[in-house]
């Protein structure tokens, strides 16, 4: 059975059980979530003691609202649009990611999935020698992209073939906001707001490199085909983990259903799991493998 197939075998009940938006779960996690960065950015920024220990697991908690953002984008995790826009929004200018011109990236993503030709996240390929792993996982690649993106799209038209023409004009007003953002922080810390550089900068240098191994899990080493029970990754993991990316481990449930929100994924798992095809035992596990199939 590929994901279409299943998919038609759902009654009317189930997907309307499974697709069911609800504000309460996300608002829990929400809280869990950016309490926990609040709490750690004001220890590390008050400077308490042994305050430095905390600025490593601060920055993978930044880094990982990606995931939050990414949910955002489909308009899941809460059943008020507002509130995925306003969220989706902080988490976008938090991570130096572009909403707007992000979201029609993803669609473009789920719509041809590991498609070498039409699937974005492709041109950037997959590392194939551990120099390239080493380079892919220290985030640098990402920084560069992001970061040039944001600029190229605040200073000329956009081009890419999965941006309507529709869109372009507020991805350029969008990019030249966060570039205003910046600017502003930029200028704070020249002032002697320090504590932007402990409590954001740093954190998401050093968190970055955690969220590119995770991601890499994603789709590397699926093959390149049309089935998204194979050409997307189910890893099985521990619930830190599953809180911290909001679910998205379920990552090939995710592919194969989109609409469904963060916190019915387990659910749909429990419908999906005799189907999947390409799965891992936990992150560690991958990673072994991974690096055992690069040359050099």
């Amino acid at each position: 059975m590929d994901h279409k197939a299943f998919l038609g075998s759902l009654s009317p009940e189930q997907r309307t059980e499974l697709t069911r938006r609800s504000n309460a779960p996300a608002l829990v996690h929400l809280a869990l979530h950016w309490g926990l960065i609040v709490l750690m950015g004001l220890y590390i920024g008050y400077q308490l003691p042994l305050w430095g220990i905390f600025i490593l697991p601060h920055g993978i908690l930044l880094s990982f609202t990606f995931n939050l953002l990414h949910e955002t984008i489909h308009a899941t995790p809460f059943k008020s649009n507002r509130l995925n826009t306003y969220v989706g929004r902080i988490c976008s200018i938090a991570i130096f990611l572009p909403l707007t011109w992000f979201r029609y990236f993803h669609l473009a993503h789920h719509r041809h999935t590991n498609d070498p030709v039409n699937d974005p996240e492709l041109n950037t390929p997959k590392p194939e020698t551990v120099l390239q792993y080493i380079w892919y996982a220290s985030a640098i690649p990402l920084w560069h992209g992001n970061i040039g993106k944001i600029i190229k799209n605040a200073t000329r038209p956009n081009n890419d073939p999965y941006v309507p023409q529709k869109a372009k004009n507020k991805i350029r007003t969008e990019a030249r906001i966060m570039l205003a953002i910046y600017a502003f922080a930029l200028l704070l810390l020249i002032l002697g707001q320090v504590w932007l550089f402990w409590c954001w900068i740093l954190p998401l240098i050093l968190g970055q490199p955690f969220l590119r191994l995770y991601l890499l899990a994603e789709h590397g080493r699926c093959p390149l085909v049309a089935n998204m029970f194979e050409n997307t990754r189910t890893t099985f993991t521990n619930r830190i983990v599953r809180f911290l990316a909001w679910n998205m481990p379920y990552h090939t449930e995710h592919h194969v259903y989109p609409t469904v929100p963060f916190h019915k994924l387990p659910m749909l798992h429990t419908l999906i799991e005799q189907n999947l095809e390409s799965t891992s035992d936990g992150y560690i596990e991958f990673h072994e493998k991974y690096l055992k199939s690069l040359n050099g």
